[in-house]
């Protein structure tokens, strides 16, 4: 067994000395991205963040998410995962190991589903769980763990969470700088104050995330922070040559793209739907009748045929329009050049009916009942959509339904499941006890006792054939004569002659 690598060692050796870095991006960190970024400058790539308890029981999954991507030219490669259970945690490293250079633990996560499962940076304040699942893990797996975390307000607080997980057994730490709450509208900008310190506080290597739009951002941010290299996601995804220095046509990485994932199938449609939003964001929101059709189609040759519809529009407004081809307010490039989408400045609270402030669009959340049966204009378009398939449908957070939990996985579980468990959970029980859940729709006992039944039709439909034979062996045996025959019948020609039947 090979000598497993640490800190320093580990970064210089394994992963070449990275320094340009593409994040771990739920369904948008790819195999075909990943190859796309390491094409034009991009040094080490990680997984989207995979779930580790249904990687560790799923494996379609496995093979779907991490093993059907293996590929010589995506490596160094670090596989993400998200967990709070340390022997889950476990396992799924043991999967994983034998296909990447590192595993990563998912601590910076701030978004919903994050908080529903608990993992992620909601699992920021339990210090002692974190500390067992890291010190675990790299007892057990044979490739390095890293970790990826977000900061706390306070920077004390922030340099010593950093030295628990360093202590743990943490081999790299990936620090972005902003906190839980900075997410979103209210995403504000990352400290690389906090990076610095806790840069300054631990003896592995240290990679930067956050406000890097370009090249320029890159070089500032390890200049100023010391760290050994930056991590970059939504920078990454409007312009996959971020790492060159270099801004592109759209129509260039798209098409470059929608070439690599010809070649290294399969890529889920989605996948290649959401890169192709991100790349040609500026220009869908001057030609948005393609924006619609982008959204529509249902196949790789139709993505590729609206792609190409924008980049000959694109061409056509260059040709046509001269210097001044392409601006738009607010853009320092012509729109059909790769930049990053910069969010806008969250609006300031206004004060609601009751006197109280509220954030800026917050009342379409709080609906009262007659807001979520009349007043449309009060819905996001994506409701209001929904509203009209669906005119009974209700948005009142209040009368939503709330789902009980599976109690195995944690997962909605059925509402009528024998078992009171999740559709997964209850098909591998209902397997194992030879049992039916007529809500999930397995019928297990009724396949059982349909085959038993079979078999015993079977059988007694041999054993009856087999009496027959043996009553029939043994007159043979005891000399019973054999019943007689028909006497023959007389034929026409035995009459002509004079011939008897006898």
């Amino acid at each position: 067994m090979a000598v497993k690598l640490q800190g320093f060692e580990f970064w210089k050796t394994t992963l070449r000395g990275a320094r340009y870095v593409v994040a771990p991006m739920v369904d948008q960190s790819e195999l075909a991205w990943r190859l796309l970024s390491r094409r034009h400058g991009a040094e080490l790539c990680y997984t989207p963040m995979l779930h580790a308890q249904v990687f560790v029981r799923d494996a379609n999954y496995r093979k779907d998410n991490l093993y059907s991507e293996v590929c010589p030219e995506d490596r160094p490669l670090i596989t993400q995962f998200c967990a709070n259970d340390p022997e889950v945690f476990v396992q799924a490293c043991l999967l994983a190991q034998d296909y990447c250079d590192a595993i990563d633990l998912n601590l910076g996560c701030p978004q919903m589903i994050a908080k529903r499962g608990h993992y992620g940076v909601f699992l920021q304040d339990e210090w002692e769980l974190l500390e067992k699942m890291v010190k675990l893990a790299n007892e057990k797996i044979s490739v390095p763990i890293t970790c990826k975390i977000r900061v706390f307000n306070k920077m004390e607080e922030t340099v010593q969470y950093a030295q628990m997980l360093e202590k743990a057994g943490c081999q790299l730490l990936t620090v972005h700088g902003r906190t839980k709450d900075q997410k979103g509208p209210a995403t504000g900008i990352a400290s690389w104050e906090h990076i610095k310190a806790v840069r300054n506080a631990v003896n592995i290597p240290v990679f930067a995330n956050g406000n890097i739009q370009h090249l320029s951002d890159v070089e500032q941010c390890m200049e100023e922070t010391g760290v050994q290299g930056v991590m970059s996601a939504e920078g990454n995804l409007h312009n996959p040559a971020l790492f060159e220095g270099h801004s592109p046509p759209v129509w260039e990485m798209a098409e470059e793209y929608l070439e690599v994932v010809s070649q290294y199938p399969p890529c889920t449609l989605s996948y290649v739907r959401a890169h192709l939003f991100k790349l040609w964001h500026h220009t869908l929101q001057i030609h948005k009748d393609l924006r619609e059709e982008l959204a529509k189609v249902k196949n790789l040759q139709g993505l590729t045929e609206v792609s190409r519809q924008l980049r000959l529009r694109c061409q056509e407004e260059i040709t046509n329009g001269g210097e001044e081809a392409g601006q738009v307010v607010g853009l320092p490039f012509p729109h059909w050049i790769c930049q990053p989408y910069v969010r806008p400045v969250p609006k300031a609270p206004v004060a609601n009916s009751n006197g109280t402030e509220v954030k800026a669009g917050c009342h379409k959340r709080a609906l009262s009942q007659e807001d979520s049966d009349g007043a449309s204009d009060a819905l996001s378009k994506n409701k209001q959509k929904k509203k009209a398939r669906n005119p009974q449908k209700n948005f009142c957070p209040e009368q939503k339904p709330k789902y009980i939990k599976c109690e195995q996985c944690g997962n909605p579980k059925g509402n009528q499941c024998v078992f009171n468990l999740c559709r997964g959970c209850c098909k591998k029980k209902a397997h194992k006890e030879v049992a039916d859940c007529p809500s999930h729709g397995l019928r297990f006992k009724t396949k059982a006792e349909k085959q038993k039944s079979e078999r015993q039709e079977e059988e007694e439909e041999e054993g009856k054939s087999r009496g027959l034979q043996e009553e029939e062996d043994g007159g043979l045996l005891n000399g019973t004569p054999s019943p007689p025959t028909d006497p023959p019948q007389r034929t026409d020609c035995g009459l002509r002659h004079g011939l008897t039947g006898t």
